[in-house]
């Protein structure tokens, strides 16, 4: 089944309104098409109902009507016919029925003023304007008046009446002085709404002669300024002055002094009254009072509430103003004025009335033969309008009848119309605050179809979009519109498609196979028509990197990507925007091809940032938030509350956190009288806290400051909050780290960390240094030092244990008792050697020594620990004596052995023990000698090997460096390297330890060998060292190879070789420079002689090629 829907017309590219929704046949509004169509006529443009022209200026009465065949205009005046050709200075404008009445050439505006109507008329009926009531603008002078001056007593009421002259329209009230300048208003002075100039009390000040009302006429453009008001304002003072100069001294006299009096109002009058208002007006309400002090004013509305949006105070809220009023809005509106004497108020009844407005609008309609249709004319006011209607500008009652038409209150009913049933109809709704006219026609048309979309028009969207092809038509009766696709293609039908009742074709999932060519017939019973329409199906835009939440600290760099993805033929364009709005005119943002960077960002580029990318067809886009963070800001307004000796509360304001929550506040103190301008820590509170209660020291003048810490670090200090000094106290501790340690064997220093300034608590900090023998003396040696932080007791025993204490004062006493430590006298070297030190020999590298402790009493200080001093005297192989280096190892504590690692075998050492203390190191033992056993060698110091002959070689050795013990022989182990680099057979040779040479014969000539070489003991073999070397070549093989080198087919065979490899090379040369490509393999032998380098490609050089006799592989 087709499915049949009607959508707005916005919903299809081709941009068609509908004349009338109601009838049966739409007339799309195609300049063309409306040419040829016959069409009654249509006012298009008319002046207001009520029109008041500059009587200076010409009269313009505009009547602008279209129609086909274009209409004729009549014009009448005040109900009767008016004739303009009669008139010389009246004329119509051409092809219009606007009227221009020439005033500026010797008529008078006056003479022309009356009511208006136009008439536009062609065969198909006639349309109506309304009724234009043409009034000339006044601006008449002032009246000649006398003005009295104004006396008033200071603090009473005054009324100064503008009364202007009657104009039309109204003129625009205000006030100025001499000097054209607007008097001063207030809640005191003020403007009312007829103009007059209110003063709810006067006083001294308001005393001036040139209180001035001005009229303007807009229209005019003229000002109207009424004469001068004086007044005069006398105060109680130079009242009672005046009442003194006249009366005796034995009169009573004296007038009385300004008094208070509660609210009078001046306007309104009374306690109730009424106001009318039209729906859709302003309403505007007015309440000034008297009084002193000056009232002020309060609006309410009884039993409701003033409508929100819509209401508004003026002129210092003695003016209610309510806009676009409705019906809810009538009801009781209260005034109330009030000053601290009393109040009064006013109640102002609103009623809203409302001229006719329209609820359905008659509508132009189309038909075709044949057909129904109907007009519609509803409205609504208050009273409720009356409703007539006209058929061609003739009340309907005595028009021409028509059978098809039959009238129905506000309906118009038509049945089977023809073509003389083409009229226009006006609907006018009335009552007694105005009146609504419309003019709507009837047009029956018999219309072969018509395609309006243009042929062959190119439809391109994205795929998987709707697709909708338009066939905008017209014919009279309404055509069939059937659709096909492809040249031979069948009729469209199924769920795949949706078919509109204004043509359109929708596919609303076009996918790439519904690309194609569409063919649109429409027909009726007078023809048929069709029209091709091409469709086009493109890839979507997508953004396939989307830009990402971004956390920056200030001044850092930001980067958002964009990277897209879009059909071949569309041309994109990425757009960045801020906000939804345009990015800032800053060099800073950087927007690349598919990115965006803002450099050194600051706190007014948070915000989203959105990559929009636009195609003709489709739009993406893409956003991210930029939060910029730093440090935050220092912390303010600090406040020190809740002062008590020994505590404070501090409390602050937190700076602006700057996007990184507040994680903890940092509180520091200065002690101005101790360390001016030194901040110490004092605590620290979580982020959410901004209100710390401190303890504090006596005797100190303390100013406190907060710093703000987030992720990103540590804001500035805030300002340094007020000084607060707190009372003087005996100290609350002692001093700390209280030491007793002698620099000398009879003496004993005492040592402790003075207590700070603030830890004083007053003036005259001293300290009491206490002493005794541990277990010897009873009674302390006390004595009180000033602020130090040492004291030297002589004449002490050697190393003997002393109690110590040392306590804080000052001027107002001392601190709680101290602890005590223990110390000790002046350390001396210890007095004996350990004893009984043995030796065991582990292996050749390593030996265990052990030694009795000394007695603790001989150590005479503090035990540190022992030390070994050993050294080598001497090599059991070689029986010669070298330099002797003593090494030396410490073992800490009350240690009796220890490990001696790193000896040289078969070696002779010697060694002694040492007790340490704090003092030094005391007596060594006895030297102690040991010996190692003997170990492997080490690898013979060389190995050279010479005159190599066709077969045979001859080696020559060094002996080891370090024979480490008797050498009993050397081996010799050789194997020969074929082309290949493989290895040949191994040969082992012993040979004795007094040899130092050896010749190898019975080798094969031309040939390299490998050889190793090592030492022994009787312990075992030493490392061993390697070589290689190459027996010469064969003497005939080597003349016979010269030979050929010297032959001429040789020669000219190297010679082509090398011209073929100089044109490969040329030819490669230019293969390279067109950007050819050579792969390249490198390979290189693991056992390739290290002598022999490659051509190096990078340097353009040869490496040479060297042979030798012999390559050594051991260091020398």
């Amino acid at each position: 089944m087709m499915k049949k829907m009607n959508i707005p017309t916005s919903k299809t590219s081709l941009v068609l309104f509908l004349c009338q929704i109601i009838s049966a046949l739409d007339v799309p509004l195609d300049s063309k098409l409306l040419e040829e169509l016959s069409q009654p006529p249509t006012i298009t443009q008319q002046s207001p109902k009520d029109y008041i022209v500059d009587p200076r200026e010409n009269i313009v009465i505009q009547c602008e009507a279209k129609g086909k065949p274009p209409p004729s205009f009549s014009w009448t005046r005040n109900g009767t016919h008016f004739d303009i050709d009669k008139d010389s200075q009246v004329t119509m404008k051409p092809n219009s029925g606007t009227l221009v009445i020439n005033i500026m050439n010797g008529g008078k505006a006056e003479a022309y003023e009356g009511v208006y109507q136009c008439t536009a008329r062609n065969e198909r009926g006639a349309a109506v304007s309304n009724n234009i009531m043409i009034r000339p603008s006044r601006s008449p002078l002032w009246t000649k008046e006398k003005l009295e001056p104004n006396h008033v007593r200071e603090g009473d009421s005054l009324v100064l009446h503008c009364r202007p002259p009657v104009g039309l329209p109204p003129p625009i009230i205000f006030w100025m002085d001499n000097a054209f300048q607007r008097l001063p208003q207030s809640e005191r002075v003020s403007q009312g709404l007829n103009g007059d100039l209110y003063f709810s009390n006067v006083q001294p000040e308001d005393t001036r002669e040139d209180y001035i009302c001005y009229a303007r006429f807009n229209h005019t453009q003229t000002i109207q300024q009424k004469q001068p008001i004086s007044v005069k304002v006398y105060s109680m003072d130079s009242l009672n002055d005046t009442i003194a100069a006249n009366l005796s001294d034995t009169d009573i006299y004296g007038a009385k002094p300004v008094t208070e009096r509660q609210p009078v109002l001046l306007t309104p009058t009374g306690s109730t009254s009424t106001k009318v208002e039209l729906r859709g007006n302003v309403l505007l309400l007015e309440c000034i009072a008297a009084g002193l002090p000056t009232p002020v004013i309060r609006w309410i509305k009884e039993g409701g509430e003033l409508p929100a949006n819509r209401t508004f105070f003026e002129n210092f809220k003695k003016t209610l103003k309510i806009i676009d009023v409705s019906e809810a809005d009538s009801g009781n509106y209260k005034c109330i004025a009030r000053n601290t004497l009393g109040s009064v108020y006013h109640v102002i009844s609103v009623t809203v009335k409302a001229a006719p407005y329209w609820i359905t609008a008659p509508r132009n309609l189309v038909l075709s033969p044949g057909e129904d249709g109907t007009l519609i004319c509803r409205a609504n006011g208050n009273p409720k309008p009356s409703i007539s209607w006209l058929a061609n500008g003739v009340p309907i009652a005595i028009a021409p009848e028509d059978p098809s038409r039959k009238v129905d209150g506000d309906t118009i009913i038509f049945s089977h119309v023809q073509e003389r049933s083409s009229a226009v109809y006006q609907c006018n709704a009335s009552n007694e605050y105005g009146y609504l006219l419309a003019n709507a026609f009837v047009n029956v048309l018999a219309e072969p179809p018509r395609i309006l979309t243009p042929a062959n028009k190119l439809y391109q969207v994205i795929a998987d979009s709707p697709a909708l092809l338009d066939c905008a038509y017209f014919g009279s009766p309404k055509p069939e519109i059937e659709w096909f696709k492809g040249v031979k293609g069948s009729i469209l039908r199924g769920n795949e498609y949706v078919f509109h009742d204004n043509g359109t074709l929708e596919i609303p999932v076009a996918q790439k196979n519904s690309a194609g060519t569409y063919t649109c017939v429409a027909r009726n019973e007078l023809g048929k028509i069709q029209n091709e329409v091409h469709l086009e199906i493109k890839d979507p835009t997508m953004i396939i990197k989307q830009p990402e939440y971004k956390v920056i600290q200030r001044y850092g760099h930001a980067s958002f990507e964009c990277i897209i993805k879009h059909d071949s033929t569309l041309l994109p364009t990425v757009t960045w925007l801020k906000d939804n709005e345009e990015l800032p005119d800053d060099e800073r943002f950087l927007v690349g091809k598919d990115n965006l960077t803002i450099m050194n960002v600051t706190d007014k580029d948070d915000g989203t940032y959105t990559c929009v990318v636009n195609t003709t067809l489709d739009s993406v886009s893409a956003s991210a938030v930029l939060t910029v963070v730093a440090r935050p800001n220092p912390p303010f307004d600090l406040e020190l509350t809740g002062q008590l000796e020994r505590s404070i509360t501090l409390s602050w304001i937190p700076g602006d956190e700057n996007n990184s929550p507040i994680t903890n506040f940092i509180i520091e103190y200065e002690d101005a009288l101790h360390e001016p301008g030194v901040w110490h820590y004092q605590t620290e509170v979580p982020g959410t806290q901004t209100t710390v209660k401190l303890k504090l020291s006596p005797y100190v003048n303390y100013s406190f400051r907060v710093i703000a810490v987030n992720k990103i670090g540590r804001s500035q200090p805030s300002e340094p909050s007020d000084q607060y000094l707190t009372k003087s106290a005996s100290p609350d501790e002692n001093p700390a780290n209280v030491q007793g340690i002698g620099s000398e064997p009879d003496n004993l220093v005492i040592t402790w960390e003075p207590l700070k300034g603030f830890q004083s608590n007053g003036p005259g900090l001293q300290y009491k240094v206490s002493w005794r023998q541990k277990d010897v003396d009873d009674e302390w040696t006390s004595v009180i030092v000033a602020n130090v932080s040492k004291y030297i007791v002589s004449g002490t025993p050697t190393f003997v244990p002393y109690e110590i204490k040392v306590q804080a004062l000052n001027d107002l006493g001392y601190a709680p008792e101290p602890s005590e430590v223990i110390g000790h006298s002046g350390e001396d070297l210890p007095m004996v050697a350990p004893g009984n030190v043995q030796v065991h020999v582990i292996n050749s590298t390593l030996a265990k020594v052990h030694w009795d402790p000394v007695p603790l009493k001989t150590v005479r200080g503090h035990l540190q620990g022992y030390k070994v001093y050993y050294w080598k005297v001497q090599s059991l192989s070689r029986r010669s004596r070298r330099h002797v280096e003593k090494k030396i190892l410490t073992f800490r504590g009350n240690k009796t052995f220890g490990m001696l690692p790193g000896l040289e075998p078969y070696s002779s050492y010697k060694l002694n023990v040492r007790v340490v203390n704090g003092k030094g190191e005391g007596p060594a033992s006895p030297d102690k000698v040991f010996n190692t056993p003997e170990g492997v060698p080490s690898s013979p110091s060389f190995l050279k090997i010479t005159n190599p002959t066709l077969d045979s070689l001859t080696l020559e050795w060094g002996s080891p460096t370090h024979p480490n013990g008797v050498l009993t022989s050397y081996t010799l182990k050789f194997q020969p390297i074929n082309n290949t680099h493989e290895l040949g057979p191994l040969v082992e040779i012993r040979i004795p330890a007094n040899e130092s040479s050896l010749i190898l014969k019975n080798l094969n000539y031309s040939t390299r060998y490998k050889f190793y070489f090592n030492a022994q003991t009787s312990v075992g073999s030493g490392s061993q060292i390697t070589e290689e070397a190459v027996t010469i070549m064969d003497e005939a093989m080597a003349s016979r190879q010269v030979d050929i080198a010297t032959q001429g087919w040789f020669i000219g065979l190297m010679c082509a070789v090398a011209l073929l490899i100089l044109i490969l090379l040329i030819v490669c040369f230019i293969r390279r420079n067109k950007g050819g490509k050579y792969p390249v393999k490198e390979k290189e032998d693991a056992h390739a002689d290290p002598e022999i380098q490659p051509m190096k490609e990078d340097d353009g050089t040869f490496g040479e090629y060297r042979l030798f006799s012999f390559v050594s592989s051991a260091p020398f």
